[in-house]
């Protein structure tokens, strides 16, 4: 690894992994109380967070369209239209948003059939209107949050997301328990405590912009600049690509939950467990290929091809070394994590056992997350789309389905199977995204060559 480069990116991504981590230490924090009243509690925010994640992450990644398009423009020096641009991304957000609310309204009477307990699929849909609540402020903070990030200023929106993290925790206690003349909600007092401190992130973080000299120049909450089609399709363009793989891979995940919840409470709070932990170790990679869009993103847009080239590789190998370490922690300390979650007995040792199997995936994992950053900063994304959804819905989803539920002559390997599919699906993933950057970045570096030479 070029160590110059890689503390470049580690800049850039370190205050949006903390920051992010403290987004997922939501959920974290989530499971571990809910877990503590009772499993059938935690069942439910897990069978209810299927959805809630579904829907998050794909507005996630549909926003990311913001971050390489004001990046590009600033490494063009193009500064004076990212006002508007990040405007049109708000409106955006704010639609994209109304529709994710339909959708968790819509969704949520599909609990009571699925084979869930009655009282478990009640409180899974109680859950999921609470916390749909915060959609609209979420949308709009990932917008700001891509806008900050693609102008190198991370160190506020982690310092907001410790805040109300931590801010998670008394806001869980109140509503979980009954405090302070709030009626004792269980699980579903998850959902409410979050749905609260997502839009005390946006309101903190609107307010940081708003009064901040660093983003006088181009900062959206001035004058609006009107509907501007054009800014829109482009937004769309990239967006919805984006949006679909990030939907294609969570889904996979998130449904697994509903599809699992036959083989019984034992087995659901035992995949939220180990599906809770791989996403805390996702953070940090999924920061580096933020960050790694960003400036790949600065690279492309001012034509140097060669820089974007070896930024993205340096930081495919930084990828590496992190899937190293967080894989050989989670295959050889699978029950010390377990039991941060359960002391139930069933539940403590299958949640270790899949939590192994999430450590050997870490490799591909890791690298395809890593890889899609880098190639976003390209603006390549409809090919790694394809890679995700053949991956997961034409490889991953069918495979788990036989190797959990088995044929005639193959008893199945129960919730495990899935996780052994998502091995398979993730190596697919990694592999190809892989070749589609060698192959993109090899075409450009190329042509740069070209100009250099006819410069000459």
């Amino acid at each position: 690894m070029r160590l110059q480069d890689t503390r470049a990116t580690w800049h850039l991504a370190w205050p949006i992994a903390v920051g992010q981590l403290a987004s997922t230490g939501t959920a974290f924090i989530d499971a571990v109380m809910a877990g503590h009243v009772s499993a059938g509690d935690l069942a439910a925010v897990s069978v209810g967070s299927s959805i809630w994640i579904t829907l998050i992450v794909t507005m996630l990644g549909y926003l990311l369209a913001t971050s390489p398009l004001v990046a590009q423009k600033i490494g063009a020096r193009d500064t004076s239209t990212i006002s508007a641009l990040t405007q049109q991304a708000l409106v955006q957000a704010l639609i994209v948003a109304a529709i994710a609310s339909i959708v968790a309204r819509l969704v949520a009477p599909i609990f009571l059939h699925l084979g869930l307990e009655p009282e478990i699929a009640k409180k899974a849909a109680d859950f999921l209107k609470a916390v749909s609540i915060g959609l609209p402020a979420f949308a709009c903070y990932r917008v700001l949050y891509n806008y900050s990030a693609a102008l190198n200023h991370t160190k506020p929106m982690m310092v907001i997301s410790v805040f109300c993290l931590l801010l998670n925790i008394p806001a869980n206690w109140i509503l979980i328990y009954g405090h302070f003349g709030f009626p004792a909600m269980g699980g579903v007092g998850c959902g409410w405590a979050t749905a609260f401190c997502v839009w005390v992130n946006f309101i903190l973080l609107a307010i940081w912009i708003f009064h901040t000299k660093y983003y006088e120049d181009t900062h959206p909450f001035r004058a609006w600049q009107g509907w501007q089609p054009a800014v829109q399709k482009q937004l769309f363009k990239l967006g919805l690509p984006i949006g679909v793989m990030f939907f294609v891979e969570v889904s996979a995940f998130s449904f697994i939950a509903l599809i699992i919840a036959k083989l019984g409470t034992t087995s659901v709070a035992a995949h939220q467990i180990a599906l809770n932990f791989s996403s805390l170790t996702f953070m940090l990679p999924m920061a580096i290929g933020t960050a790694l869009t960003v400036r790949v993103g600065h690279a492309v847009g001012a034509k140097n091809f060669e820089e974007a080239r070896a930024i993205g590789q340096n930081g495919i190998r930084l990828g590496l070394f992190i899937a190293v370490v967080s894989g050989l922690l989670m295959i050889f300390g699978s029950q010390w994590v377990a039991s941060w979650y359960t002391q139930d007995p069933e539940v403590l040792v299958l949640a270790g056992q899949l939590i192994v199997l999430a450590g050997f995936f870490q490799f591909s994992d890791i690298t395809q997350v890593v890889s899609a950053g880098v190639l976003r900063g390209y603006k390549v994304i409809r090919l790694p789309m394809m890679i995700h959804m053949t991956a997961f819905w034409v490889i991953g989803m069918p495979l788990g389905y036989l190797l959990t539920f088995g044929t005639k002559n193959f008893a199945g390997l129960g919730v495990r199977g899935y996780w052994v599919a998502l091995i398979i699906a993730l190596t697919f993933t990694a592999l190809s995204l892989q070749f589609l950057f060698r192959r993109t970045s090899q075409k450009l570096f190329l042509k740069q060559q070209r100009i250099n030479l006819s410069e000459q």
